[in-house]
């Protein structure tokens, strides 16, 4: 309890003097949060030396002298995996690190030389240090912060809403279970486990096939709940409005009240401490958005990506802070939204990558901007895995990409174009979008840094405020 107390007490002393920097890293599925990280430690350990960092202003000013890995606070949480990510990236043929499975941490010193000195200066040093506290979250969990807003029956018209045909067709073996259910008789235990089963199967399905509104989050990666009755629900289909009373007024061992029960149980014991414990504390966040892989999966994904980022964005706390509002009560003051693997298309197609991305969040960015939250929309590539070429065709130089594929195929290949503005319904009739997944850059061609695309302009906007 005393030490507890004791690092509070040095947190709000670091907080209190800006010195100390919470930042969320977050995103769906396939969006690149342990390249992101990855990419993010090893810049900062290699300033000035391998890292490539001329966006950042304290690194192009000399300023930045490094950072350093640093004993977490909360020993009850896994530490960031950088040494195993970077030692995939370092065998033959590289890898890409395997996705974290649940929250991780990283503590970073980050050592730079001040502008000036000021209220709160370095007494005396020519240096000083923030303390970058980062934090890695499951996409699969985010979708979960917006079933707060709903009840059991109000959760199962949304989830029927999202039923496109091929949710349903990859669903089918779940829908035929949950049809022949009647809310009103006596729940069976093993039924609605084997039913539980069936709809986490479909969500996996649909993961795999490239969608992203999927809830329950847990569902997918359950962690220690694995088994628990409290994962053991699902959407019932088919209520209409009219259905509230009557469904809510069924004895409480029916099929109805059962699995309302067990979504209530969800939201209070599983979501609400993920979003108060963990969310509440930010800083600063960065979403990574997967927008190439939604183009190529089709209109049905794409449109999907867009609908679950908008319901994603409505569970932050944003705002702007003053220093006691920074010091008991947190929010996040500045956001980035990235569009990751901008190195799977030519750079000419980097701004239209940008415009496409700021059209799926057309709506949450003018709330952010009403609520005068400073956001930022970027391409990146936190790790390129391709190389720039221009080669000879039809009388004229174009734009192409080399790189190796996943299954070790080296290629030269010409992305399509993506589109600057959200794709019409010809789109994918007339021209679709396809683009080639590859492997890291070997060791050998990429030296001893790990190569990237803005991530220093990233790096900047994130935290340069604070290496002043």
């Amino acid at each position: 309890m005393r030490q507890s107390l004791a690092r509070e007490f040095n947190n709000l002393i670091e907080r209190s003097r800006d010195r100390q920097l919470r930042l969320a890293v977050t995103g769906l599925s396939r969006a690149g949060k342990t390249a992101f990280l990855t990419s993010l430690v090893h810049q900062l350990r290699h300033a000035g030396i391998e890292a490539r960092l001329d966006l950042l202003s304290a690194a192009r000013q000399g300023r930045l002298l490094g950072a350093q890995r640093v004993a977490q606070q909360d020993l009850g949480v896994p530490r960031f995996p950088y040494d195993q990510a970077i030692a995939s990236l370092n065998q033959r043929p590289p890898q890409w690190p395997e996705p974290t499975r649940g929250i991780s941490e990283l503590r970073l010193h980050i050592r730079y030389r001040p502008e000036n000195n000021g209220l709160f200066g370095t007494l005396g040093s020519d240096s000083a240090t923030l303390t970058l506290d980062l934090f890695d979250y499951p996409g699969e969990w985010l979708l979960d912060l917006p079933l707060l807003e709903h009840d059991f029956f109000s959760w199962s018209q949304r989830q029927q809403a999202t039923l496109s045909p091929q949710r349903r067709e990859l669903a089918s073996d779940w829908l035929v279970s949950v049809d022949r259910l009647d809310p009103a008789e006596t729940a069976d235990e093993a039924e609605l486990a084997d039913i539980a089963g069936r709809y986490a199967a479909s969500l996996q399905a649909a993961r795999n096939a490239g969608f992203s509104d999927l809830q329950p989050g847990r569902f997918l990666l359950p962690g220690d709940l694995d088994g628990a009755p409290v994962l053991q629900f699902f959407p019932l289909l088919g209520l209409e409005d009219t259905d509230r009373q009557r469904l809510e007024a069924l004895p409480e061992d029916s099929i109805y009240r059962t699995l309302a029960k067990r979504f209530a149980y969800y939201q209070q014991h599983v979501v609400k401490p993920f979003y108060r414990e963990h969310f509440k504390r930010f800083d600063r966040q960065i979403v990574l958005v997967d927008v190439l892989g939604a183009l190529n999966a089709g209109p049905e994904r794409f449109e999907d990506l867009s609908r679950a980022l908008a319901t994603l964005m409505r569970s932050f706390d944003y705002g702007q802070r003053s220093l006691l509002s920074r010091l008991f009560s947190p929010r996040i003051d500045r956001l980035a939204i990235a569009a990751t693997k901008a190195d799977h298309v030519t750079s000419e197609q980097h701004t239209h990558l940008v415009t496409l991305l700021e059209a799926l969040l057309t709506e949450p960015i003018k709330d952010l901007r009403f609520a005068d939250v400073p956001v930022k929309a970027l391409s990146l590539a936190s790790i390129r895995a391709t190389q720039a070429h221009e080669v000879e065709h039809q009388g004229k130089r174009t734009p192409a990409l080399r790189g190796v594929t996943l299954n070790g195929e080296e290629t030269l290949v010409f992305p399509g174009e993506v589109p600057m503005r959200l794709p019409p319904p010809d789109f994918w009739a007339r021209q679709g979008f396809a683009f080639t997944a590859f492997r890291p850059l070997s060791p050998e061609i990429r030296g001893e840094g790990l190569p990237h695309i803005r991530m220093d302009a990233a790096l900047d906007w994130l935290i340069g405020d604070k290496l002043k």
